[in-house]
């Protein structure tokens, strides 16, 4: 059996704990309207939050929700601030307990790891691979069918029960999971912090079959997407066998682009094309950006957007590019962007970027 922990409770609905986890979910947005109101009236609100959960009568808000297009299109659900205090709450209590658990080759959502680690391992794992199989090494790059849509709140809770005991502490998670439009027992808000610590934990078991079960030594996990490098092809094939079994045991599913192919192709993953020897970015990442940068050229030509909002998006992009060997390509996407624009004819003379 594994070891459980009991007796969380009581640190979870301290005030002190209440606190941090407010002064973690404002972090980097203490400015927007809802957290200014919530920190206006600081200490009453948080003693309201700490009377809900003392009495279980907590339950979560309406949703903010809104679509995002990349790197892909997908609906967000963005909590209310006061809930994402309580998840701020619970994650900073129980993630320690999941953390010393998740293998070292787990790279989403944790402190110290994130996509740039895990393309650096993956390289390195393709590296060694070729070193020790020549030629003949393949690789299986696969992720799981409409994740976070398809997560069954049962069978994470499941997950979650061989780390927690503690009832009180489960009651809030399940509260959570079942809110936001997803009460039908499936699928978790994306924009939720608990999500992203909840899909981990589900996809750990897939994580320790194939280091602990399967013997897989070359294999990384990046949330949902992974890759794992084998001698050759039959084994590789054998591997996508098993670990497709074990998905489909956690009721989930791969997604039918999963693939095996040499090493020589390079793998996919994580927004970047890795090889041993260098790493280039994802050709679709390029095409994006030199469309919205040609697009941010017009919308600046035309009044409709500053250099500051400029200046971040390039930043963004220069700091996307610089873990990879793209100096032309990214001279050539920014080479694009050029700024001018046109202003009253008594401000051409007093500014450079104006059309003369």
């Amino acid at each position: 059996m594994p070891k459980t922990t009991n007796g969380l409770w009581a640190k979870l609905i301290d005030f002190d704990n209440l606190y941090q986890a407010f002064q973690e979910a404002r972090h980097g947005k203490r400015y927007r309207l809802e957290v200014m109101r919530f920190a206006s009236n600081l200490e009453e609100n948080l003693i309201n939050l700490q009377n809900h959960l003392i009495w279980k009568t907590w339950a979560p808000g309406k949703q903010r929700e809104f679509t995002v297009f990349e790197p892909k299109m997908r609906m967000i659900q963005a909590p209310p601030f006061e809930d994402r205090v309580i998840h701020h709450a619970l994650v900073r209590l129980v993630d320690p307990l999941f953390e010393a658990k998740f293998i070292p080759d787990s790279f989403a959502c944790r402190e110290g790891k994130g996509t740039q680690r895990a393309v650096f391992r993956a390289q390195h794992f393709l590296r060694v691979a070729r070193r020790n199989w020549g030629d003949k090494a393949y690789v299986l790059k696969a992720d799981i069918s409409k994740y976070f849509a398809s997560i069954r709140h049962d069978m994470l809770m499941t997950e979650v029960e061989r780390t927690i005991s503690d009832k009180d502490v489960l009651w809030l998670w399940r509260k959570i999971i079942s809110g936001y439009g997803h009460d039908a027992g499936v699928g978790l808000p994306v924009g939720a912090m608990t999500s992203q610590l909840g899909a981990n934990v589900m996809l750990n078991r897939l994580d320790h079959i194939a280091k602990d079960d399967m013997g897989i030594r070359f294999y990384v996990r990046y949330m949902d997407d992974f890759v794992a490098i084998m001698p050759d092809k039959a084994s590789a094939q054998k591997v996508m066998q098993e670990l497709g079994e074990a998905v489909n045991g956690l009721a989930l599913s791969l997604n039918p682009k999963t693939a095996i192919h040499p090493w020589q192709r390079g793998i996919d993953f994580c927004g970047y094309r890795i090889w041993p020897t260098h790493i280039l970015p994802r050709k679709r990442n390029i095409k994006r950006a030199r469309l919205a940068f040609r697009e941010m050229a017009a919308q600046y030509h035309a009044g409709e957007i500053g250099l500051e909002f400029v200046r971040q998006r390039v930043m963004s992009f220069l700091a996307y590019s610089k873990h990879c060997s793209a100096r032309r390509t990214v001279e050539g996407v920014l080479g694009d962007l050029v700024l001018v624009r046109k202003c009253p004819e008594s401000d051409v003379s007093n500014n450079p970027s104006c059309l003369k």
